[in-house]
């Protein structure tokens, strides 16, 4: 049995490593400005977003999902046939209609798939889940890691999914936004009206930058530092103390919305590689991707590891 699993592009996973395990990236299209794009997690498309500042402020971005008959036609085209078994995990259903369309899909799909199976010679059945992650970015990222793991075990597909379901609800995201001004626009336009001005105002004038901390998708703030680089440390003396204490995967996701110079002189980075190599964990940096920059704004941090309930203070 052909197991294949399916990411969407709000997904932040390394390149090599999605490249490595056969990754199925589901599209977004991305609008900036006049211009339309299709974001299907091409490193090269998005190395060039960043040097070109497309990303930044001054540029009206935002993001669609595929239709539920585009997906339909991706599953058709490149995924009937290769696999016996799909997991498609989609970007959390509380801020997409990804999974919504996906689902839509997947049933069509189902209904269709035997005239193009047989075609291509493959005379078993074709079985597909539509997995809501519960994540946004890295915690995306992790997951599908985490579910390439269990993939390897041979489960069958109802255990596997199961499995998916159940690790979902132990993923803990940490987010950096590095200007909230962005995030109430962004948020604004989606008719959310979370973050408001003042907070947007207070954080532009006295340099506040929040750290949010959650299960998930689900997130609050838990402390705030004067600028971005003292929160930086924060969340990598969270991440290496997680990772000293233990986890429940082997695997630490973080992507990070800039270039990789910056990346590179991010404070307590090389302290969370050191660590990850000391217990055996990967860290899977990754630059944020288009879908998922538009979203957050750029020069935005974002964490995921999965461990026993705890809580950002205890490991600081």
């Amino acid at each position: 049995m052909k197991t294949g699993l399916i990411v969407d592009s709000a997904c932040d996973i390394p390149h090599e490593f999605s490249k490595e395990h056969g990754l199925f990236v589901l599209p977004v299209t991305a609008h900036i400005d006049d211009q339309t794009y299709t974001d299907t997690h091409d490193p090269k498309l998005t190395q060039e977003f960043y040097e070109q500042g497309l990303l930044e402020k001054g540029h009206h971005a935002e993001t669609e999902p595929f239709s539920a008959e585009q997906i339909h036609n991706l599953f058709m085209e490149q995924i009937v046939d290769h696999y016996d078994v799909a997991i498609c995990e989609t970007v959390t259903r509380a801020r997409s209609k990804i999974y919504e369309n996906a689902s839509v899909a997947m049933n069509t799909v189902l209904a269709e798939y035997r005239r193009k199976r047989d075609a291509a010679g493959e005379t078993g059945n074709f079985s597909m889940r539509v997995v809501d992650s519960k994540q946004i970015f890295a915690g995306q990222g992790l997951l599908a890691a985490h579910t390439i793991r269990l993939m390897q075990q041979n489960l069958d597909k109802n255990a596997l999914r199961h499995e998916i379901e159940t690790f979902a609800d132990k993923i803990y995201g940490v987010v950096i936004p590095r200007d909230l001004h962005y995030i109430r626009e962004r948020a604004r336009r989606r008719g959310d009206n979370s973050v408001s001005g003042l907070v947007a105002f207070l954080g532009k004038a006295l340099n506040i930058t929040p750290v949010i901390f959650g299960k998930g998708a689900e997130g609050k703030p838990v402390t705030k530092t004067r600028g971005f680089e003292p929160a930086v440390e924060k969340v990598m003396n969270y991440a290496v103390a997680r990772v000293e204490a233990g986890l429940l995967t082997p695997y630490v996701s973080l992507s990070c919305g800039m270039s990789w110079d910056e990346i590179e002189a991010l404070p307590g980075l090389q302290r969370l590689r050191d660590a990850c190599r000391a217990h055996g964990v990967e860290l899977l940096l990754s630059q944020m991707g288009i879908t998922s920059t538009i979203y957050i704004g750029p020069g935005s941090l974002c964490l995921a590891l999965a461990a026993e309930p705890h809580e950002f203070s205890d490991f600081q």
